[in-house]
């Protein structure tokens, strides 16, 4: 095991209450997650991977409660959310009206936001312990593949970088994302 594996929930819990970034394993890569309500994380979160804050990102959550605070499903019918809820838990990221107050650096240039309620049991354990969801996105320079082991998060992200201990679940392709107010699909899972 190297020397960053984290296999204390606490400590991963301290970490991302100090706006660090941190990894983990989702079900079918790592992820790169931190707190959605810090600015400061969600910023160092985008420069660590070059990304665009226009592009919006992905917020994670061990159960529907925990994304309220940032979707608005009163815009969604009872049969959409019964569209959500028929995918979830599960592999399958909704692009739903975000809440006004919903932060910009976390929804992009958009006026919604992508969420899951993850099955993945060490993806709920991090988002329960934490109390909240996390931003999701797979741990990757821009441009270069996703890593799917320890071994390649450390090539790219180098030794030091906090690690939660773990394996990947070994989905294939990471989430599914479909459009919560049309069901229409966005990108293959």
């Amino acid at each position: 095991m190297m020397k960053n594996n984290v296999s204390d929930l606490s400590e991963l819990v301290n970490l991302l209450s100090q706006a660090q970034v941190i990894a983990y394993p989702t079900e079918a890569v790592y992820g790169l997650g931190c707190d959605p309500d810090s600015e400061a994380a969600v910023r160092a979160l985008l420069a660590l991977k070059l990304r665009p804050w226009t592009k919006g990102l992905i917020l994670v959550a061990a159960d529907y409660r925990q994304l309220m605070p940032y979707i608005d499903d009163s815009q969604l019918t009872d049969l959409q959310l019964d569209r959500v809820f028929s995918r979830w838990p599960g592999p399958v990221t909704w692009v739903m009206p975000a809440r006004p107050e919903t932060p910009a650096w976390l929804t992009g240039q958009f006026s919604t936001l992508a969420v899951r309620v993850s099955a993945f049991e060490p993806v709920r354990q991090l988002c329960l312990a934490f109390g909240k969801p996390l931003v999701s996105t797979s741990a990757n320079l821009s441009g270069r593949e996703p890593a799917r082991t320890a071994t390649e998060l450390r090539l790219q992200f180098g030794d030091d970088f906090p690690l939660m201990d773990g394996n990947v679940e070994g989905r294939l392709n990471p989430s599914e994302i479909r459009d919560a107010l049309t069901g229409s699909l966005i990108r293959q899972g």
